[in-house]
């Protein structure tokens, strides 16, 4: 046997030896989650309903301050997703709606425009901007952990569906991470380039202390 065979017989011993034993590990809930996701439920104890989430067809409340809602599919909403990769959620945007600029540290992000416009867009590490107004049909991906947004390009409402690449993909919100928290006035001055007055004002707005 030449060494490119048995290198190809060791791969496939490998891939076996990995290969899924079980259909699908619900998620239960009720007990604890790790990195890996969570416990699987017993399956005596798995109904349909642990596969099936109805709110995406259901429009988001976009009477707040950022115009905007965000409708998750998450594994928390539907545990079947637990160990499958993939999650959903859908972006209501009303006339002057945006998502914030924002990361998911667990997973890249596909949208795509089922109604309105939606100027979209994600900044790399190197500091490279990718933006561009999506219409009805257009999609766009979005690498994992990178900084990106939407904003509503459309005189009326606009609607998006998202898939991530993780049944938990996180979040983290840029304007709530400095300014939504105890992180004391003088730090975020230094660290932003911002003045007293703009912090404090920042602060106040998105619920912030210190």
């Amino acid at each position: 046997m030449s060494i490119l065979q048995t290198l190809i017989l060791f791969s496939l011993l490998l891939s076996a030896s990995h290969a899924a034993v079980q259909d699908f590990c619900v998620a239960d809930l009720m007990g604890p989650q790790s990195p890996s996701g969570y416990l699987c439920k017993k399956e005596s104890a798995v109904t349909v309903n642990d596969f099936i989430f109805s709110g995406l067809g259901v429009p988001g409340n976009t009477t707040n301050l950022i115009k905007a809602a965000v409708t998750t599919a998450f594994v928390g909403q539907l545990p079947g997703l637990n160990g499958l990769g993939i999650s959903l959620a859908r972006l209501d945007l009303a006339p002057g709606g945006v998502i914030p600029i924002h990361t998911h540290p667990g997973g890249s992000e596909v949208l795509i425009v089922l109604q309105g416009s939606i100027c979209a867009g994600f900044i790399s590490s190197a500091n490279n901007v990718y933006f561009k107004n999506l219409n009805k049909g257009d999609s766009m991906v979005f690498p994992q952990g990178l900084l990106h947004f939407q904003v509503n390009a459309a005189k009326g409402p606009s609607i998006a569906i998202v898939s991530f690449s993780s049944p938990s993909p996180g979040l983290q919100i840029v304007d709530f991470a400095l300014f939504g928290n105890n992180l004391p006035s003088a730090l975020v001055e230094a660290i932003t380039f911002l003045d007293d007055a703009q912090v404090k004002k920042l602060k106040a707005l998105l619920g912030g202390t210190g």
